[in-house]
């Protein structure tokens, strides 16, 4: 089931932390811990290796030759790679200096429950007023730093990696279904470098399921993860996130309410 959660959420801007952390807890199942989530989203992160493969290549190859022949320098797949890596820097940076209030303060459910509140209301704000003329090609380094930065909060559960990274990308106006690819393609080095960071901790304690229910959960979450990313890049191309925003207030919502009535605990 958790691997099910965790495919469907990963890649909607609803955040799969959040959903791994209150679900389990919901169900009397405990906290599965930040090493279950941040390992089985490999999975999710596999079906974007294979979803853009040839988008992944094609920059790969550009950037790789332009280390070594300066007329690649300025092709816009060559700077799309700098501009991943360079997102990615604040993410990494600060998942490593803040690992342990991460694991111990951050899951805390009532800072989820109000992050997935506010951080739905920015996404509505945000596809509410974007200018929605930017195409993905367009990408600037300051985009690409802002859009960075953006992504690091959901080192936050209840925040959501492409919910961040989608409204920064809505504010500066880019069109849905740009935002929503580059949040797809920023995210593949953080989360794939913060799954291999964690499978040391699966063995020794820091992860309530072990290694079998782990792997079985990654597999699932990369079946279904696949399947979503496909359908909401469909669905961007026509429709608003509004959807979306109400889901995350009304999850919020529904957290702080029964965190209040003692019937979950923080």
């Amino acid at each position: 089931m958790l691997g099910t959660i965790q495919g469907l959420t990963e890649f909607l801007p609803i955040s799969s932390s959040a959903h791994l952390r209150i679900f389990p807890e919901l169900f009397g199942w405990g906290d599965p811990g930040a090493a279950f989530t941040a390992v089985i989203q490999i999975g999710t992160e596999l079906a974007v290796l294979i979803y853009f493969r040839k988008d992944i290549f094609r920059i790969a190859s550009a950037w790789l030759r332009s280390l070594v022949q300066p007329e690649w320098r300025g092709h816009l797949d060559a700077r799309m790679g700098w501009f991943i890596i360079i997102g990615s820097l604040p993410i990494v940076v600060l998942g490593v200096l803040l690992k342990d209030v991460i694991e111990r303060d951050f899951r805390n459910l009532w800072i989820i429950g109000t992050t997935l509140i506010v951080l739905g209301v920015v996404l509505g704000i945000a596809d509410r007023v974007s200018s929605s003329t930017k195409v993905i090609r367009q990408i600037t380094l300051r985009d690409a730093v802002l859009m960075g930065a953006a992504q690091a909060l959901a080192l936050i559960p209840g925040v959501s990696r492409s919910g961040a990274t989608i409204s920064m990308g809505r504010f500066l106006g880019y069109e849905r279904e740009a935002a929503t690819r580059y949040a797809f393609l920023l995210a593949i080095p953080a989360v794939v470098g913060a799954g291999l960071f964690e499978l040391q901790e699966i063995p020794h304690g820091e992860n309530a399921y072990g290694w079998g229910p782990t792997l079985v959960a990654t597999v699932v979450s990369f079946l279904v993860g696949y399947a979503a990313i496909a359908w909401l890049l469909r669905y961007v191309s026509t429709r608003s996130y509004t959807p979306f925003v109400l889901y995350r207030v009304a999850l919020g919502g529904a957290t702080l309410a029964l965190l209040s009535a003692g019937v979950l605990t923080a």
